[in-house]
């Protein structure tokens, strides 16, 4: 199952991974990358976790994907 989700609105939104790894469960969307071009898509967000704060850069599109994560903390 696919959430329906607008990647500009995603800024300070809470997701849970549902396979947590090095106890990082809990993420936050600290930056939505916006293209160079204004008019292009977004296609990247980077998600620090709230127990490490460590941060990566992923595809929003991942953020949709059921199986792997959950918005809001859980």
């Amino acid at each position: 199952m696919r959430t329906k989700l607008n990647p500009r609105k995603l800024h300070l939104s809470k997701w849970t991974a549902l396979q947590p790894q090095n106890k990082e469960k809990h993420f936050l969307v600290v930056r939505v990358l916006q293209p160079e071009d204004p008019q292009a898509p977004v296609t990247e967000v980077e998600l620090e976790a709230a127990y490490s704060r460590r941060s990566c850069i992923i595809a929003w599109q991942t953020l949709t994907d059921a199986t792997r994560w959950r918005q809001g903390w859980h």
